[in-house]
């Protein structure tokens, strides 16, 4: 690797440690805001909303950089569909996974003290502002419906970002395209959040965990039966993304015209000529 590419690289890994960051401060700021205020500061649509800015803001972010990937489920899906380079994958996902790490920490601590008001013990009743659980901690679902709740999550998650980044598919074009893929997470937070809190993001679940599990909560890594949970929002959105992300391969991407400059899975970067319903571009994205 010459200076020019480790340059590269580099840039790209800090564009998704900074990316990332955002998305959790929005994401796992806002739980941590409605969980602390008892409902009178917000609910579950503000939490869906919430997600999907910091989504839209992580990807205006780190896009013209990285890619904005933003989610290891992303980067492994683009690895084996869309042409991303395998090498980057782990160094990428260490990269996710330290942002939103960071971020975590940062809400952990500028809400120490509504946190402990409401929960001094650090138990499940907060756990839930850094993971997710479960039924959100409250319903009995099973391990088994979690785990396919998170592979059908994110492969709702990757078909449609394969869809909406295509330039083939008349794509949105680069100001927009961080928009669509936000409301894409808004849409699939308030369809998709009994089983198990729509991690849909290995990341954006592990680096919290991991940093409530340092700041005090001994059971971050278990659900409430006291069963090892962490694994199943890793293991079911790598499984859920690589679904979704061939699905999308098989059904629409090989029956569109072959011509176009962009992957897809790969936000526009600019216009080009006017399409029908939108300008399509050629700019990489997720």
């Amino acid at each position: 690797m010459d200076l020019k590419d480790e340059a590269s690289i580099t840039g790209e890994l800090f564009a998704e440690f900074a990316g990332t960051c955002i998305l959790i401060l929005f994401g796992v700021g806002v739980v941590a805001q409605v969980v602390t205020g008892h409902g009178a500061l917000g609910d579950h649509d503000s939490i869906a909303w919430a997600w999907g800015l910091g989504v839209t803001f992580g990807v205006y972010t780190a896009a013209r950089i990285s890619g904005a990937h933003l989610n290891p489920a992303v980067t492994v899906a683009l690895a084996a569909f869309a042409g991303f380079s395998w090498r980057k994958v782990l160094p990428y996902s260490i990269a996710q996974v330290a942002g939103a790490f960071v971020a975590a920490l940062v809400v952990r601590f500028v809400y120490a003290d509504a946190i402990s008001a409401v929960d001094p013990g650090f138990t499940l009743k907060t756990q839930g502002i850094f993971s997710t659980l479960p039924g959100n901690g409250a319903l009995d679902v099973s391990l088994q419906t979690a785990l396919i709740d998170q592979v059908v999550g994110t492969a709702i998650l990757l078909f449609l970002i394969m869809a909406v980044t295509d330039a083939r598919n008349d794509a949105p074009v680069s100001w927009i395209a961080p928009v669509v893929v936000g409301l894409l997470v808004v849409g699939i937070g308030m369809a998709w959040g009994t089983n198990a809190g729509y991690a849909i993001n290995p990341a954006r679940d592990f680096g919290p965990r991991l940093a409530s599990f340092l700041t005090g909560y001994g059971t971050a890594f278990s659900d409430q039966r006291g069963e090892l949970y962490f694994w199943v929002p890793i293991v079911g959105p790598l499984v859920g993304g690589l679904l979704g992300a061939g699905a999308y391969r098989l059904l629409i991407g090989r029956f569109l015209p072959v011509e176009g400059p962009q992957e897809p899975g790969e936000i526009p970067a600019e216009a080009t000529a006017p399409q029908p319903a939108v300008a399509a571009g050629s700019q990489r994205l997720s």
